[in-house]
């Protein structure tokens, strides 16, 4: 790249994993660098207090944030529309738009594009959350045309106990669900330190690995009319087009 590339990344304010995981992956791409902003999510759950934390008025006010550094494009890092629908997330990244005048995208926006460009019809699934949110996540991928064939969830309700999940314990749940012998694993939470078991998981399993906090910095950098092929080392989706 010739340019500097600047990603505004819109973060869960418990979030303690997908600081420093966006961080590596933007240094591994030349002349991007990775910026934060932050808005209030603790929980995961289907109340009407935890669905509340993804009012767009907050996400919103912590985009017009990022626009002051005059990022590129601004993501959001975060997996909400998979129990919401994925409509809030198309609406989301339109009126980040309308707002600031920047490009948007999001983590699930960008995974449904990573699915559709290799016509993953058969998906695995693995997550922290509860049942109830994960059969939602489940339900929304069905009217997709897409078979949750397999999928393990720990019954977490507070996200910043997401980031204490042990990478041997993601990856135990992985080997699990590759026996239904899925086309592509999501590890659907930006909260896990998943991204960097990518390569070994690829390699010991055969099946590409689509984590979230990894789709969000894949679709930013597209969105910003970059490719994100010099990342590597994190799983093949960076060299997916």
């Amino acid at each position: 790249m010739s340019r500097t590339l600047r990603l505004g990344v819109l973060t869960p304010s418990s979030n303690t994993a997908l600081e420093p995981l966006t961080s590596a992956l933007a240094a591994a791409m030349p002349g991007a660098s990775a910026h934060f902003s932050r808005f209030k999510v603790t929980e995961i759950a289907l109340d009407a207090a935890a669905l509340g934390q993804f009012d767009d008025s907050k996400i919103l006010a912590a985009a017009e944030l990022l626009a002051d550094a005059r990022v590129d494009v601004i993501g959001w890092s975060g997996t909400s529309s998979g129990w919401l629908g994925f409509d809030r997330d198309r609406q989301l990244v339109e009126r980040i738009r309308e707002r600031t005048g920047i490009v948007a995208t999001t983590a699930v926006l960008a995974l449904n594009e990573l699915l559709a460009l290799r016509q993953v019809r058969r998906l695995a699934l693995v997550t922290p959350y509860t049942a109830d949110v994960q059969q939602k996540i489940v339900a929304n991928y069905a009217a997709l045309g897409i078979e949750v064939v397999a999928e393990r969830h720990l019954g977490i309700r507070v996200n910043h106990d997401f980031a204490g999940v042990a990478p041997v314990t993601l990856h135990e749940l992985m080997g699990e669900v590759a026996a239904a012998r899925p086309q592509a694993i999501t590890t659907f939470c930006t909260n896990l330190h998943a991204a960097p078991l990518a390569a070994q998981v690829e390699r010991e399993l055969g099946i590409p690995l689509l984590d979230t906090v990894s789709t969000t910095v894949w679709g930013m950098i597209r969105a910003a009319g970059a490719s994100p092929a010099p990342i590597t080392g994190w799983g093949e989706l960076f060299q997916w087009t």
